[in-house]
Formats: C-alpha cells, structure tokens, sequence
C-alpha cells in the first residue's frame, strides 16, 4: 500500500523533498508514495486525523497547534529536514547596520500565508527587549501583495522566503537585511504523523526517513544549479538562474539539516515563540510532540548518499 504523503505549501525551502521524489528515493527504498499537497496550510493536519494521509511534511508548529486543539492526539514529528527559519526581512536600499530595534521605527509587512514567521520573529522581538506591539505592522496580505507596496513606498522593509527574495535581490528591488536562519536552530519543517502510524507501517517509514537521509547526504555534492535543475519542474514559473540562487542562498543560511535527527534545541526554541506569541496556552513538550526512534535507527545505519 502506498504512503500517501503530503506537503504543506510549496516552497523553494523544501527543496530535499523534491529532490527525493525527483532523484526516485523513496522507490529506490522500496516504499512508494503517493504524492499530494494540502488544500491550504491550515488543513494541512486534517488527512492525517481523518486517515486520508499517512503522512505529512510541514512545521512543528502544526504539531503544536493540533495537539493543543485536539489533546488526545498522537501526532508526532519524526524526521527532521529544515533546521532553521527560512524567512527574511528584505528592504527597498542596503541597511548593512539593520538590528531588530529598527522595526518600531518602520513599517513592516509581515507574512500572512502562513502563522510561523511572525510568531517567531515576535519571539525574537521580545528577546531582544522590544514589544512586538510597538511595530507598525501590516498583517493582512499576501507576500506578493507586500513586494508590491515596498515598491511603492507604503512598507519600508517586508517579510519573504524564497525565491522572492531572490527575484528582488536580483532585479536591484529589494535587498536583505535580516535573515531569520541567523537566530540558531528552529525546527522548521519534519515529516510527521501518528505515533501509532510508527509502529504500525514502522518498516515503510523507517525507508521513507532513509530515502531522506540518503538525499541529505546527496546535497552537499551537488552544485546549486544542478539541484535548481532537479526540482525545477515544481517551481515552472521561477526561472533557473533565480531557483539557483535561491537554493545557494539557504544554503548559506545552514536551514537543511545533514541529518534527520530533531534536537531538543531547536524544538524548544519554536515552543517558546508559540507560548510568548500567545497562540496556544500551553504546548507539548519534545517528549511528546517528537518520536526520533527511525531517525535514530538509520543514523545508526549510516547509508550512502545518493548515487
């Protein structure tokens, strides 16, 4: 039977999926999949809990929010991709002296497709001793909407991930001055699922974490172009030489991790931001909300990267 697997959005930063489907991983390891995307990112959880979907890649943060809405709930994260924030803060000229301080000052266009940029970098306000409250702060359009008001003048500086920022580096339009990556780890995006899906189809699993493991390590040898080429066919819009240096951007940035293990760290670091964002009153912990048991096992194996 297939593993009905589904992505969340589509992104440039889950480039080591496509890869995997692309370069045949998964069927190389002897599991198929039947590849799906979710109708929205807030639906992203529901196949799951209805058992449409065997499993899903996406945030810890739909983890978290699920399991608080539905506390009965085993689902859990279980292999770990983006280790890092992929989002960053692009203005209209060079701000080579940009600190976060800055924000109460400018008015920022924030990410609405999706909670996890804004909750994060709320956090990072926060730490740094500024009331996220302060920040005049436009919350309700989309991220093509927000390049379209940078270039008029109405924001000073927007929120994006790839490959936009690249379109805007490369036009001259936009140019970074924040990346969210540089706070250190935060786990990003894992494939996750029930606990009990673990222990049922653990065998499908455990060669559908190794076909990841196998593409983790097949990355780090191939140019930015070449791996551009690959996944090319899910981003028809985007041109090459713009999907490239996407791809050689975030990894730059360090956000793909080299292997599937889930730090506790990183974990910690998106519970945090959820619990100061005040979008959940309380929020599992590692031990319940990440399972590394696969992740463990074929680390223990080590296998080869890619051929």
């Amino acid at each position: 039977m297939p593993i009905a697997l589904q992505e969340t959005l589509r992104a440039v930063f889950y480039a080591p999926f496509y890869a995997a489907l692309k370069r045949g991983a998964f069927s190389t390891e002897g599991v198929e999949v039947s590849f799906v995307t979710s109708p929205s990112p807030d639906q992203a959880p529901d196949g799951l809990m209805n058992g449409t979907i065997d499993v899903g890649w996406g945030g810890p943060l739909r983890v978290i929010l699920t399991r608080e809405r539905n506390p009965g709930l085993d689902l859990v994260c279980f292999c770990e991709v983006v280790t890092r924030d992929p989002f960053m803060l692009v203005g209209r000229a060079p701000r080579p002296k940009f600190d976060l301080a800055d924000l109460v000052r400018l008015r920022l266009g924030s990410v609405s497709e999706v909670p996890t940029p804004w909750i994060c970098l709320q956090d990072d306000l926060r730490r740094a001793g500024i009331d996220p409250s302060a920040v005049p702060r436009v919350a309700n359009d989309t991220m093509a909407g927000n390049i379209a008001a940078l270039a008029r003048g109405d924001l000073d500086v927007i929120q994006l991930f790839e490959p936009h920022v690249e379109e805007l580096v490369q036009s001259g339009a936009g140019h970074v001055w924040w990346a969210a990556a540089d706070r250190g780890p935060t786990s990003y995006t894992t494939f996750y699922a029930r606990r009990q899906a673990l222990d049922v189809r653990s065998d499908e699993l455990l060669r559908l974490v190794r076909a990841i493991v196998r593409t983790q390590k097949w990355m780090p040898t191939q140019d930015d172009a070449a791996i551009a080429a690959i996944i090319q066919d899910f981003f028809p819009s985007v041109p090459h030489a713009r999907l490239a240096g996407a791809i050689a951007r975030y990894r730059r940035l360090g956000i793909w991790g080299r292997d599937p293990y889930l730090p506790r760290g990183g974990f910690d670091r998106l519970r945090g931001a959820c619990l100061s964002g005040r979008i959940v009153q309380t929020a599992p912990t590692w031990e319940q909300a990440v399972d590394m048991r696969l992740a463990e096992r074929v680390i223990a194996e080590n296998p080869a990267a890619l051929s």
